[in-house]
């Protein structure tokens, strides 16, 4: 008989955390276990990448609690002002309040689930695998029949407003706790060391032999730029960099480099990062390509490959971008000096703009003394 086997998560938005979902799934016996994944909401642009064989499910409650867990409080009480809901207004204070002054996050999760339903079928093992999401990790443990339960955590506990609160009355209630780095684990051990022999490590998964199938499935560049093409992929975001590389492009242009640079990926710095761009006046040459569910064309036709973001858990698309071995530079972020370990032409700089320029020209000029011996 399969095993039942549960993942949970927020969406299947073009993420990371969703890429190494699939991965790992990919990775896991079809005729061994029956695998379903919850979602909080029907959202995303790796829906369709979902394998046939994996069961899909949604918290169909999510999107009338949404606004309580995303939203500032204070909004939820205008908006339930506004439809006269009095007893609720006091209702959701009470518990919010009580929530923060006894610094147990589980009292206000309880209050605004109240109404959603337990997940009827039991499951051998049940992951919270959008960790850390605390309302995710609560749900698993108390919404969730499971033998066993694991929680996972995909980003740097120190740079994420990790709760530690509540990790500390939550977390013991899983029958495991996963990083995807060691240098995760040792950060996760530092703040909970009283649960240090439940933590692990388990780097994600990738797949050279699909990624490069697909670098061969799509177009990729299409604007017949014939320098140097610069490479960034991840979530438009703060904490993912884009921001610190712009003026770097800037420079280079000021330099008289012949150089563009392309970000796949989408988020809300857009706005943002478009008003760096016109700053910088580099219009032309940034280029925003958007979210792509297949990015390996890119990877394959450009010829550096920069991640400058400013925290990690283990970064996707930099493990995705060595599978081409082009030259590679990354910013120090959890994971990093793993993740680059061994390989040639790679390395790893503070997220520092001129730090980053620096080694553009360092490689830059490789490649053109690489070309010129090689036409000689």
């Amino acid at each position: 008989m399969k095993k039942k086997m549960l993942f949970m998560l927020i969406n299947m938005n073009i993420g990371g955390t969703e890429k190494a979902l699939l991965n790992r799934i990919a990775e896991i016996p079809e005729h061994k276990y029956d695998i379903t994944i919850l979602m909080l909401e029907k959202y995303g642009g790796f829906l369709n990448a979902i394998p046939d064989h994996v069961n899909v499910e949604y918290v169909h409650e999510y999107p009338e609690i949404k606004g309580m867990v995303t939203n500032p409080p204070r909004w939820t009480i205008w908006n339930l002002i506004k439809k006269g809901r009095l007893i609720r207004v006091i209702n959701f204070s009470l518990t919010y309040g009580l929530s923060r002054i006894l610094k147990n996050k589980s009292i206000f999760f309880k209050y605004i689930l109240r109404n959603t339903a337990d997940i009827k079928n039991k499951y051998d093992v049940a992951i919270a695998y959008a960790g850390p999401m605390d309302l995710i990790s609560y749900f698993v443990i108390h919404k969730i029949s499971a033998e066993k339960k694991l929680q996972w955590i995909h980003f740097d506990v120190t740079k994420v407003g990790f709760d530690l609160p509540f990790a500390k009355r939550l977390y013991p209630e899983f029958d495991r706790i996963y990083t995807v780095s060691n240098e995760g684990k040792d950060r996760l051990v530092h703040i909970l060391p009283e649960l240090q022999s439940n933590i692990d490590s388990c780097p994600n998964k990738i797949s050279s032999e699909l990624i490069l199938q697909m670098a061969d499935e799509g177009d990729g560049f299409n604007d017949e730029f014939d320098g140097i093409r610069i490479l960034t992929i991840g979530r438009l975001s703060k904490e993912k960099g884009q921001d610190l590389v712009i003026p770097v492009l800037a420079k280079l242009r000021e330099k008289g480099y012949k150089v563009r640079w392309y970000c796949v990926g989408e988020g809300n710095s857009r706005s943002a990062y478009e008003f760096l761009i016109k700053k910088y006046q580099v219009e032309r040459e940034f280029i925003l390509l958007g979210a792509h569910p297949n990015p390996y064309p890119f990877l394959k036709q450009c010829d550096i490959y920069v991640q400058p973001s400013r925290h990690e858990g283990f970064c996707i698309t930099l493990g995705e971008a060595k599978v081409f071995n082009k030259p590679i530079i990354t910013t120090n972020f959890t994971g990093a000096h793993e993740q680059m370990e061994g390989l040639k032409m790679g390395v790893v700089v503070e997220a520092d703009a001129w730090e980053i320029y620096q080694e553009i020209i360092h490689v830059m000029s490789k490649k053109l003394r690489n070309k010129i011996e090689i036409s000689i």
